[in-house]
């Protein structure tokens, strides 16, 4: 599951989704070798499933290793865009525009799932929006031959191997053509983009036509989509994200995703929802700046939790949020004027130097992830400077 404001096949490789592999991961299965000595192997282990053997069969017929796969998986992009820059692309006025007429269009759909799951439309909508444009682009990788490449492969066998055993089940339920399906190149298939195992597992016959079809039928992708937030912990009637305007001065090293406190404690030291609503003071919130304290400003509350196990870019989930609540008629946020970040090589070299200071920042990559922004919160409280975890230039020249 992944961001797309480009073309959209052109980016299904900037990010692999948290949930889709992380808690799919399964003991390490056989990899490498001869192409079809792994095969057989595949399909023992799906008889052993009680998969019949004439499904298997038809699975796997004609199954080959993608070089393409292997480039994508070797290459795959990495996510140096800023908040403002992502999601003035995301969150462009023709998705919402016709976000909101989707919604309009397939009011009793989204009513069932509310009714059923206690997702609202909009946040599936947002979801809908910007993996695949409303599944105008879902990928033209053979969904079959993506997970076979990359189970036979022998860098992260245990991810996709469970994966492809769950293709072979849906061809099994006549929900896969192993011919003729495609999706993303790392198997994640219809207008929402999951993985097999999830499709099987909340899976929904939205249109009553016997099949989960989330490629080609909107209502089975919009209720399997609503049915798999609610088991990623969405809980009914609460809020996800809100856009708030925040005072000159605050405790900036409580900002971030793990404060401790609670909506109440923010309102009280001064921050201010746009809505006006201050309904769930009680519910556990976050305040997060995507470009420090002079930026865009959003307390976070549970639900959020739900954009995280979605895909864990910060500012993926965080546009994904704030796009939902504009279908959900929230206005357009406040830019604000954020103090100048770093460019590539400078948050390289900022992340070295926290490195040479003990912190654990992860690779040197030149994201601004929650390692680098937790260690820049540290750095900045210990030089008198505001925490709020942007990187700057001034704090580049301090360090």
């Amino acid at each position: 599951m992944q961001p797309r404001f480009l073309p959209l096949g052109a980016l299904l490789g900037l990010f692999l989704s948290g949930t889709a592999f992380a808690q799919q991961a399964a003991p390490a299965a056989a990899c490498g070798g001869e192409l079809s000595a792994f095969l057989q192997g595949v399909k023992d282990e799906a008889l052993a499933k009680g998969i019949p053997a004439d499904a298997v069969d038809r699975a796997l017929a004609g199954a080959a290793i993608d070089q393409k796969v292997l480039s994508r998986d070797r290459a795959q992009g990495v996510f140096r865009q800023t908040f403002l820059e992502f999601s003035k692309r995301t969150v462009s006025q023709s998705r919402l525009d016709i976000g909101r007429k989707k919604l309009q269009d397939l009011s009793d759909v989204f009513q069932r799932a509310e009714q059923e799951y206690g997702v609202p439309g909009p946040v599936i909508t947002a979801f809908w929006a910007m993996e695949t444009d409303f599944g105008a682009v879902q990928g033209d990788f053979n969904t079959r031959n993506a997970l076979v490449t990359l189970s036979h492969d022998c860098r992260r066998p245990e991810l996709f191997r469970p994966q492809l055993i769950a293709a072979i089940e849906m061809v099994q339920h006549g929900d896969l053509d192993p011919a003729t399906t495609t999706g993303a190149w790392a198997g994640e298939i219809g207008q929402v983009q999951m993985l097999p195992r999830d499709i099987i597992a909340f899976g929904v016959d939205g249109d009553g036509d016997g099949h989960v079809n989330v490629k080609q039928s909107a209502a089975d992708a919009i209720l399997t989509a609503a049915r798999f937030i609610q088991h990623l912990g969405f809980t009914r009637g609460q809020p996800w994200i809100q856009e708030v305007s925040v005072p000159d001065e605050l405790p900036w090293e409580k900002t971030g995703l793990q404060s401790g406190m609670t909506a109440g404690d923010w309102f009280a030291l001064g921050v201010t929802p746009r809505d006006g609503n201050t309904s769930f003071p009680d519910l556990a919130a976050s305040l997060v700046l995507p470009q420090g304290r002079k930026g865009p400003a959003f307390i976070t509350y549970p639900n959020f939790n739900i954009y995280l196990e979605w895909n864990q870019s910060f500012i993926y989930t965080t546009s994904a949020a704030y796009f939902a609540t504009r279908l959900a008629g929230a206005p357009p946020y406040q830019k604000g004027e954020p103090e100048q970040g770093l460019d590539d090589s400078g948050m390289k070299a900022l992340q070295t130097r926290l490195a040479e200071l003990g912190h654990d920042v992860g690779k040197i990559d030149g994201i601004l992830g929650s390692g680098t922004r937790a260690a820049i919160q540290k750095e900045q409280l210990r030089l008198g400077m505001p925490a709020d975890g942007w990187a700057t230039p001034g704090l580049l020249g301090a360090l």
